[in-house]
C-alpha cells in the first residue's frame, strides 16, 4: 500500500515514497513516522527502507523521501545543507498534516546517521513533532569530523580542507568540490550498506555546515516530548560519545541504548535486538 508522492519546500519539489499498513482502513488516522535518509543517500536506502518497512507492519504510516538535491528531489545535486534538510523535515511533516490518513498532532522523526542528526535538530525545535528516534546520529559536528579524522595530520588536512573551499568560493564564486569519503570515512568492509545512487562529491560548503551543526544545543528542547537514541557500542562512523553527549544535555523522557556486535547500520533484518526496543519504547511513548 505504496504511493509516491511530491511536496514543496522552499519552492523546490522533493520526492517521497507515502505507505499505509496492510490493515489500513479507509477513513481511518494512523500515526506516521517520517524516516530520514544519511549522508546524501535516498529513499530507497537501506536505512530508510528498512525502518519504513518494519514501523508500517506495526500500524504506522510512514513517509521515506530524498531531501532536497538528493534522489529524486529538485536542488543542486549534493549540495547538502543541515539547516535546509530540517527545513525539508518541516516541509515533510507539513506535507504529511494535511493527509486524510494521518492524525495531524501524532508524527514522529526517525533518522540514522546524518538523518539521525536532522532528526533530532528538527524534533528539538518544531513542537509539532510527537518523538524522535535517533540511530547512530551526532549532536556536535566539530567533535564528530575530530573523530572521524584522528590524529594532527588527519585532523589538519581536513581542517585545510574546509579553508581551502572558503577561499575557492571566494576567488571563484564557485564550489570546492570535495568526495564524500573525505568528509566522512567510511571503512571498506560497511560501504556496501552505501544506496546505490548516493552522492559521492560534495560542495565544500556541506562540510562546513556539517562542522557547524550542533544538535547538542538545541536537544534539551525536546523535552517533555520522548527522545531515543540509539548508537553501536563501537562505531567506526560516528563516534558513539556523540549520543552519549546528546544525552547528557537532553531531559526526560529520553532513552540511550548502546548495542554490542552491530555496527553503524544498524537497522538490518538481522538487528532483531535494535529492533525489540525500538518497538518496546514506541509502545510505550508514541504507541500506534
Amino acid at each position: 500500500m505504496q504511493e509516491n508522492i511530491t511536496f514543496d519546500s522552499e519552492g523546490l519539489t522533493l520526492s517521497g515514497r507515502l505507505t499505509l499498513p496492510d490493515d489500513y482502513k479507509a477513513g481511518e488516522r494512523r500515526p506516521a513516522v517520517i524516516v530520514l535518509h544519511g549522508f546524501g543517500s535516498n529513499k530507497n536506502s537501506g536505512n530508510v527502507k528498512i525502518p519504513c518497512d518494519m514501523l508500517s507492519r506495526r500500524g504506522y504510516v510512514t513517509l521515506g523521501f530524498d531531501m532536497r538535491g538528493c534522489g529524486d528531489s529538485e536542488g543542486e545535486e549534493g549540495r547538502v545543507i543541515c539547516l535546509e534538510q530540517v527545513a525539508d523535515t518541516q516541509s515533510a511533516i507539513s506535507f504529511l498534516q494535511t493527509r486524510g490518513e494521518v492524525y495531524p498532532d501524532r508524527i514522529a522523526l526517525l533518522g540514522s546517521s546524518f538523518g539521525a542528526a536532522v532528526a533530532v535538530y528538527t524534533g528539538s525545535i518544531d513542537k509539532r513533532v510527537g518523538a524522535v528516534v535517533s540511530s547512530g546520529g551526532w549532536g556536535n559536528g566539530e567533535r564528530k569530523f575530530q573523530g572521524q579524522h584522528p590524529g594532527a595530520e588527519q585532523w589538519a588536512k581536513f581542517t585545510a580542507m574546509l579553508a581551502e573551499g572558503k577561499r575557492h568560493r571566494e576567488k571563484t564564486g564557485e564550489s570546492l568540490m570535495v568526495p564524500r569519503y573525505e568528509i566522512v570515512p567510511i571503512p571498506e568492509a560497511l560501504r556496501g550498506h552505501v544506496a546505490p545512487g548516493s552522492i559521492q562529491m560534495f560542495p565544500a560548503e556541506t562540510a562546513q555546515s556539517m562542522f557547524d551543526f550542533k544538535a547538542e544545543e538545541v536537544v534539551a528542547q525536546m523535552a517533555p516530548r520522548p527522545l531515543l537514541l540509539l548508537h553501536s557500542s563501537v562505531d567506526s562512523v560516528t563516534p558513539t560519545e556523540q549520543s552519549l553527549g546528546m544525552f547528557a544535555r537532553a531531559g526526560q523522557p529520553c532513552d540511550l541504548h548502546l548495542f554490542a556486535e552491530t555496527d553503524h547500520f544498524m537497522f538490518a533484518e538481522t538487528n532483531t535486538r535494535v529492533r525489540g526496543v525500538v518497538f518496546d519504547w514506541l509502545d510505550t511513548y508514541f504507541p500506534a
